[in-house]
């Protein structure tokens, strides 16, 4: 509702009618001014000031934003050197920054802290496939057996010349390789264990991506509800600067009470420090926004947002529900691991198979101490180790294999209901929502103007109903912040509606 919208006839000379538009266009240019002092850092930048908040914000088609749509799956891709979040390091830069939705849902994949330390663990974990696929390390044996005779190191004359043995018992010198094996399968099945579960917990920081990322749609659309909040404010402060100056014409003209210009001049001031309160939050907003998305809390932003078009066609429910069931990566995830559990079963069970060890050695009769040379010999031996002890071990393994599995295929289960029901809640407060919004836009806000424009009209024209005039521009001011927090709650729902089922809110 603009100025123009309103006639305004009052019945007094031209003289004072003079004095009360100028006094009116004063008072405009000053709160014209005032309205300029809000700091750049808690500034949201808005591209028509009568919008509603009701669509997503525009995507930038700049050469510096992201040309494909943000995508979960490519969050975790390896590190390299110029995609290394610089979080640690980064200062407050001097200029504003100024953003949409999508580009702050970029800075949050590649610069917030919880997503850098489980994209590094998601790392970690691939790096130990191949360690456990590698073969055993072999073991190299040196043998030295030819001690002197009755030498301290012959243990006692065990190595004393008899008939039998014209050398002593023991001269020769060895060496022996030994490389040790496991029964073929049990390595790769192994590896192939530590590998799906490393994908499972790339599969989990998809989850707490979309959660983070819904957290930052919240912050998104209640700065932008602060911004709306605080253009309410300002035209009922516009609106109270109209009605004291038609109160202070209508008391100079003794036609009112002086006290009506008093209460006129309270309320502008209350509507004046609700903006105080308002600024506060939309600071506190942003600071959190920054947080999030691994930036410097003081860092100046500007978020960009169209708010003319109004809300994106939700898909149905059904349809939620089955993208759900389908794509969401915590059941992702959890169905990776049960698949891990059963092969991990099938591990416990290959437990009972023997693995080797295959020794080489080779012997010469030549002592360290003796000159006599001989032909070299060799020695190839094949070890087997068996489980023992009645298969105890291996039996309580398979056993613990089966209890994870059941334990694994009962989380798979809980796990998707409970995505089933945060989809059908976040459904339900969704509709409501938006029932609220479309309520408040096309029937309250449009009845308390149309109170407030009569009531002025009345008033203007030497009515008496200063207090009703009063009392609908407060139930306007009120109904239309109301409106503006129920557009920006039928946002986040609709983002966290997204998010729930496995999407991003764009």
């Amino acid at each position: 509702m603009s100025k123009s919208d309103i006639r305004i006839t009052i019945a007094f000379p031209l003289k004072r009618v003079a004095c009360a538009l100028a006094s009116l266009f004063f008072a405009n240019s000053v709160f014209g001014q005032s309205d300029s002092a809000i700091p750049a850092s808690v500034t949201v930048q808005l591209n028509e000031s009568k919008d509603f908040l009701s669509v997503p914000p525009v995507l930038s088609n700049d050469s510096n934003s992201s040309a494909n749509p943000a995508n979960a799956a490519s969050l975790f891709a390896p590190v390299t050197k110029s995609d290394t979040p610089k979080i640690y390091t980064k200062g407050a830069p001097s200029g504003p920054i100024e953003m949409d939705l999508r580009q702050l849902w970029n800075e949050l994949k590649l610069n917030n802290p919880q997503l850098s330390s489980l994209r590094e663990s998601y790392l970690s974990a691939k790096a130990t496939v191949p360690q456990i696929n590698a073969p055993a390390n072999p073991q190299v044996g040196l043998v030295w057996s030819g001690m002197p005779v009755n030498s301290p190191f012959a243990l006692g004359g065990a190595n004393t010349p008899t008939p039998q043995n014209p050398n002593g018992i023991s001269s020769n010198n060895a060496i022996s390789i030994a490389q040790p094996f496991q029964f073929p399968g049990k390595k790769s099945l192994a590896s192939d264990i530590a590998n799906t579960n490393a994908e499972a917990l790339l599969a989990q920081s998809e989850s707490t991506y979309l959660q983070l990322g819904a957290q930052l749609s919240t912050l998104y659309y209640t700065a932008l509800a602060s911004q709306k909040q605080l253009q309410v404010l300002k035209e009922s402060v516009m609106r109270l600067e109209m009605i004291k100056n038609v109160a202070k014409a209508r008391y100079t003209n003794n036609a009112a009470a002086y006290v009506e210009y008093l209460n006129a001049q309270v309320a502008q001031s209350a509507a004046q420090a609700d903006q105080f309160n308002v600024e506060r939050q939309l600071s506190v907003a942003l600071n959190n926004i920054n947080t999030l998305v691994g930036r410097h809390s003081r860092e100046k932003l500007i978020l960009r947002g169209d708010v003319r078009r109004a809300m994106n066609s939700v898909p149905t429910l059904l349809e939620l529900e089955d993208y759900a069931e389908t794509s969401h990566p915590s059941l992702k995830s959890s169905a990776l691991q049960l698949e891990a559990a059963r092969k991990g079963v099938d591990l416990a069970k290959k437990a009972y198979l023997p693995d080797f060890q295959v020794i080489g050695s080779s012997f010469t009769p030549r002592g360290p101490f003796s000159a006599n040379n001989g032909a070299m010999f060799y020695q190839l031996e094949l070890d087997l180790i068996i489980p023992l002890y009645f298969f105890t071990k291996e039996k309580y393994g398979v056993e613990q294999a089966q209890r994870s599995q059941a334990a694994a295929e009962a989380g798979n289960i809980s796990n998707r209901q409970q995505i089933v029901l945060a989809v059908n809640s976040a459904y339900a407060t969704y509709e409501q929502a938006k029932s609220q919004a479309q309520f408040l836009k096309e029937r309250q806000v449009p009845q308390a103007d149309a109170a407030y424009k009569v009531g002025l009209t009345q008033y203007s024209n030497n009515g008496q109903g200063f207090n009703d005039l009063l009392t609908a521009q407060t139930q306007l001011r009120s109904l239309e912040v109301q409106l503006a927090l129920a557009e920006s709650n039928l946002l986040q729902a609709q983002a966290v509606l997204l998010v729930t089922s496995g999407k991003e809110p764009f």
